[in-house]
């Protein structure tokens, strides 16, 4: 397992964000781990809410800019199967002691989590369209 793990961390790079000693635990997983995977694996998630989008007719590619935005947000906090679909993306990458880590603190790292996946979509919104 040392190898899977040496190979997740090479893959994902190097922390992103500022990791203090007033940093809280949640903050340091945060920047230490969450961030890197998010960056990571960005275009695949562009894509997984696309595909979410189309399946359900559409009507997302219709919104204005601020409605796409709200949409955005409303599915991931409400649709249990795609934020678990999502959570999924994430944990994927995860080395065995930070999985450990991560059930320890599950909850509120999760609401981190989905948050900065919100934040990290609706900051790319121009990016979500449909290929004619």
């Amino acid at each position: 397992m040392e190898d899977r793990d040496n190979n997740v961390l090479e893959l994902r790079g190097e922390s992103l964000g500022t990791i203090t000693n007033q940093s809280s635990l949640e903050e340091v997983f945060q920047n230490k781990t969450l961030r890197p995977i998010l960056k990571l694996q960005n275009d695949l998630f562009i894509q997984v809410f696309i595909n979410y989008a189309m399946k359900q007719k559409n009507v997302f590619f219709t919104l204005t800019p601020e409605k796409k935005m709200a949409y955005v947000e409303n599915v991931i906090q409400r649709d249990i199967k795609f934020r678990n679909s999502l959570k999924g993306m994430v944990i994927a990458f995860f080395t065995l002691d930070e999985y450990a880590e991560y059930i320890q603190n599950s909850s509120n790292l999760n609401k981190r989590m989905m948050n900065m996946l919100i934040e990290r979509l609706k900051s790319q919104i121009q990016l979500i369209t449909v290929e004619a």
